[in-house]
């Protein structure tokens, strides 16, 4: 396959910037389409929790876990929640993520391919936004996980042996050791989990954005607007189609998120999409900062001190794309967040305090759809991240310059086809 001399890109978020930045160091001529700007409040890679955590190679449903679905339908306000008159369209999709995890060999097979996905991620980021200007934003200082009690980390010691044999490595830290790392925290975590190898964002949206000036500075252009699908011949891409008419390319580049599904119908896979609403709370001009990026297992919620203010994350809604939020959801987050650090005070005035909602694009497995489409070699799919995709941004991109280039990709893509759910 010859190097292209135009590759349309679909989607400005961190999976599409990541990509362009790739394509354009490349040489590539690279045009990005983009209704919103990037980087900004619409976009899901503005909200997400800051973690480029290298070791997040298990898939969200894991055996056993059927048995939480009358809870989830039960519970609106539950860590994860399915709206009940969206609830037939989320059937086939739900089924799917019960079945991906029925077993543990089945969740060993995931973790193997998101491990490739993931892997030295923190490194890769570093240099993207090095090259972007923004060398700040990434910081490699370790990811931690607060327990209440060793016992409730052992609950869990399935998981966390796939991740070693996954070669992650990590730190036991005992009720004295996990209170000197974070003082502010409150005394009923007694353990923690530090693993290194992993780092965190001070600003998701603002390091999408400094990408995007990057790539065009570079040559690369950015156009608002809506693609709405191909023109294809003879099995060849000769044109995106989009609601300001079409751009003539000889590649394109699916990375639109939640929106990816009906396009990549249109380049001829029927993939399984669904929009995983997540949200979080933001308080600003916080009375300490933790000093760790920290997941806290009993709540399932990720707190990290971000350019904002102490952002605290987490949530999983499955309904459409375009429904109301639930700012409740939020609310329970702001709560955890007051709770896990007492020092913070607990008449915060509302204008201190903001609340957001973006839409994650989850398949049901949790690996994301990375690879040409069947309708045309000259179309790749690069979407489906789901919880994952800052931290994998950096590789998607570098596979997909490696597709659109013709070359052998760096890592197995069996995994990540978008043709396995057909």
């Amino acid at each position: 396959m010859p190097k292209p001399e135009h590759v349309v890109i679909i989607g400005a978020g961190i999976i599409g910037a990541a990509s362009a930045y790739q394509l354009v160091r490349a040489g590539v001529q690279v045009t990005l389409i983009e209704p919103g700007r990037p980087g900004d409040e619409q976009a899901s890679s503005y909200g997400n929790a800051g973690w480029l955590s290298s070791h997040s190679v298990l898939p969200p449903a894991s055996p056993g876990i059927w048995m939480q679905v009358p809870k989830w339908l039960a519970d609106p306000l539950g860590p994860l929640a399915v709206r009940w008159k969206y609830f037939p369209r989320a059937l086939p999709w739900l089924i799917r993520y019960l079945s991906a995890a029925w077993t543990y060999p089945q969740v060993e097979r995931t973790a193997q391919g998101l491990r490739s996905l993931l892997r030295d991620a923190p490194i890769l980021h570093k240099q993207m936004a090095s090259e972007a200007g923004v060398p700040e934003l990434i910081e490699q200082r370790g990811l931690l996980h607060a327990f209440l009690s060793r016992e409730e980390f052992e609950k869990d010691a399935r998981a966390w042996a796939i991740r070693k044999k996954e070669g992650v490595q990590w730190q036991e830290l005992d009720a004295q050791a996990l209170q000197a790392l974070e003082p502010d925290l409150d005394p009923r975590y007694t353990f923690g989990v530090l693993v290194p190898e992993t780092g965190s964002c001070r600003n998701p949206g603002a390091y999408t954005a400094a990408l995007i000036r990057y790539v065009q500075s570079k040559g690369a252009t950015l156009i608002h607007t809506h693609a709405t699908g191909f023109r294809i011949e003879a099995g060849r891409l000769k044109a995106v189609l989009t609601k300001q008419g079409e751009i003539l390319c000889d590649r394109a580049v699916i990375a639109a998120g939640a929106r990816a599904k009906a396009l990549a119908l249109a380049a001829g896979d029927a993939v399984s999409l669904e929009t995983e609403r997540g949200y979080h709370a933001v308080i600003n001009n916080p009375e300490f900062s933790p000093r760790m990026p920290t997941m806290f297992a009993d709540c399932k919620v990720i707190v990290n001190a971000m350019e904002q203010g102490l952002r605290v994350a987490g949530q999983v809604e499955i309904a459409a794309t375009d429904d109301t939020p639930d700012w409740r959801r939020a609310e329970i987050l702001r709560d955890h967040l007051l709770s896990l650090y007492p020092g913070l005070p607990r008449d915060l005035p509302t204008e201190r305090i903001k609340l957001w909602m973006g839409r994650r694009p989850s398949t049901p497995d949790g690996l994301p759809c990375i690879g040409e489409a069947r309708g045309s070699r000259d179309i790749i799919h690069a979407y489906g991240h789901g919880h994952v995709g800052l931290v994998g941004s950096a590789r998607t991109g570098r596979l997909v310059a490696q597709l659109a280039q013709g070359l052998p990709p760096e890592i197995p893509l069996k995994p990540f086809s978008p043709q396995r759910f057909q």
